[in-house]
């Protein structure tokens, strides 16, 4: 098949994703290519955070204030996305003092909204915080879910007739006459060969990014992978986002996402973002972090663990092992002046809290290279589903739950999913795979990892005639095993019972691993 656009972007998380949007909002043909699931990367393997700046008001204050202003941007255009949870900044006996200072000071060149607030103000609106907190700073974190902001982008780009491949890789870039001019790829669950023509391309693969530039001959783009853990808890610990006000280190931050909290995160450099480890130490690492900011968050359940990988471009201000210090801001590449190679761009850095900054940049540039005018539009237009521009709480599925439960049976008890939002997302993604599925829906996500709501989907699925008992027994299988990834290296305690009573009834009474399943799915 052949395809043409004005505009192909490779790479379908945060950045990808606001970007297709960005030109076809400018008016471009736009066609976003991505091998996987849209936020099946970098985008999906994150904190949940929605930065305030304060991370970075020391270090980079101008990072501080890109956050800051799109952290205000995004709660507007992805308000369905984003929970207005606040946050604090924090200190304890024996941390340095000065450090607080440096973040005033630096509070105050970035622009960002932050007041000082005393630690018993702290300790009444989050109890369970430390009680040794000593200084403390209240500023305008948020929570985002990532899969959320990114579906909302690529439907917003659908709207202005942007076309969205997921599970095509691309598998070549052809170059003609110093100019890159088509995407080659392959669509992975059928195996068909497709060409898309294109005016310029824009590689925004995040970690994969030197790979994908290889391809057109664009060779050493530095993109260094900062691998990092995070854990989730079974429960809210904090209803706020807590920081430690120190210089950023490992396990320095607590998200609450929907009904969970997070705890992130590492940062060790990596020679492969599609093998990310799961080292036991590094998780013990968050654990302790997490007992000093609250104290008894050992004592509570931790119900997965996971890794992701940081676009990092190589800062030569900094050994390239040491991707804690790497600077978090963007980095556009120009292929023409950099590699001779025109039409191409690749953007590296940055963060999700900046991704529609990062998209307008590039684009930007684009339209600066192609000679037009046309402005950028995304800063003040909602995404579908946020129109209103009402943030969501924790307890928005509650209230859906309460107005349609007698008319509609709830499948997953932790992340209160109905069966009639399940059965609609696979009448539209008939393709889609559990894990699919589980990023829109949240599917196996809570305390239970999938270990009774999968079951219960997968007779949903061949009930209602979507699946054959061998694709539905496949599509399970892979979803178990990815679950189970994230479980092994926190398996100790009330989760090892949990893992133990999953694997029974699996397993033990439903023999799942020797059930006919002849079919293969993608993930």
């Amino acid at each position: 098949m052949r395809l043409a656009a004005d505009v192909v972007v490779i790479g379908g998380g945060a950045t990808g994703s606001g970007i297709v949007r960005d030109c076809a909002m400018r008016g471009y043909k736009a066609i976003l290519v991505e091998r996987g699931d849209l936020g099946h990367g970098t985008s999906a393997r994150f904190h949940g955070l929605l930065h305030s700046g304060g991370r970075y008001v020391v270090a980079d204050p101008h990072s501080g204030a890109e956050c800051a202003e799109e952290n205000a941007i995004l709660k507007r255009i992805h308000a369905d996305a984003v929970e207005a949870t606040g946050g604090f900044f924090f200190q304890i006996e024996g941390d340095d003092e000065e450090f607080a200072d440096k973040f005033i000071e630096g509070a105050k060149i970035a622009n960002l909204p932050f007041q000082e607030i005393t630690a018993a103000e702290l300790l009444k609106r989050e109890p369970r915080c430390n009680p040794k907190a000593t200084r403390v700073m209240e500023v305008e974190d948020g929570t985002i879910d990532g899969w959320q902001l990114v579906w909302g982008a690529c439907r917003s780009a659908e709207a202005y007739g942007a076309q969205i491949l997921t599970y095509h890789q691309v598998t070549g870039i052809e170059v003609s006459g110093g100019r890159a001019s088509a995407v080659q790829c392959r669509n992975r669950k059928t195996g068909e060969e497709v060409v898309i023509d294109a005016g310029f391309i824009i590689n925004a693969s995040g970690p994969w990014a030197g790979q994908v530039a290889a391809l057109a001959g664009c060779h050493d783009v530095n993109v260094i992978p900062g691998r990092g853990v995070m854990v989730a808890m079974s429960h809210r610990l904090v209803n706020s986002v807590v920081n430690r006000l120190v210089k950023p280190a490992d396990g320095d931050i607590i998200v609450p996402v929907h009904t969970v909290c997070i705890i992130g995160t590492t940062d060790v450099k990596v020679d492969d973002p599609d093998n990310l480890e799961l080292p036991r130490s590094e998780v013990q690492k968050m654990l302790d972090a997490g007992e000093l900011m609250v104290p008894g968050f050992r004592e509570s359940r931790a119900v997965h663990a996971w890794a992701g990988a940081r676009p990092l471009i190589k800062d030569d201000r900094v050994s390239a092992s040491d991707t804690r210090h790497m600077s978090r801001g963007m980095a556009i590449l120009d292929h023409e002046t950099r590699d001779g190679v025109a039409g191409m761009l690749t953007i590296g850095g940055g963060k999700l809290t900046t991704y529609r900054l990062m998209a307008k940049n590039i684009t930007d540039v684009m339209v600066d290279k192609l000679g037009d005018d046309r402005p950028c539009l995304t800063a003040t237009e909602p995404v579908p589903g946020s129109e209103d521009g009402k943030n969501y709480h924790v307890s928005h599925r509650l209230r859906e739950r309460e107005e349609d439960r007698l008319e509609d049976q709830i499948i997953c008890e932790c992340e209160l999913m109905s069966r009639k939002m399940f059965t609609k997302l696979l009448q539209d993604n008939p393709e889609a795979s559990f894990d699919d599925l589980r990023r829109q829906l949240r599917l196996g996500m809570g305390p239970c990892q999938g270990g009774f709501c999968s079951l219960r989907a997968t007779g949903i699925a061949c009930s209602e005639g979507k699946w054959s008992a061998d694709h539905a027994t496949a599509a399970l299988r892979l979803f178990l095993k990815n679950r189970w990834i994230g479980l092994w290296p926190i398996l100790s305690g009330e989760q090892l019972r949990q893992a133990a009573l999953d694997n029974w009834i699996i397993s033990g009474t439903l023999n799942v691993d020797h059930l006919p399943a002849s079919e293969e799915v993608v993930l």
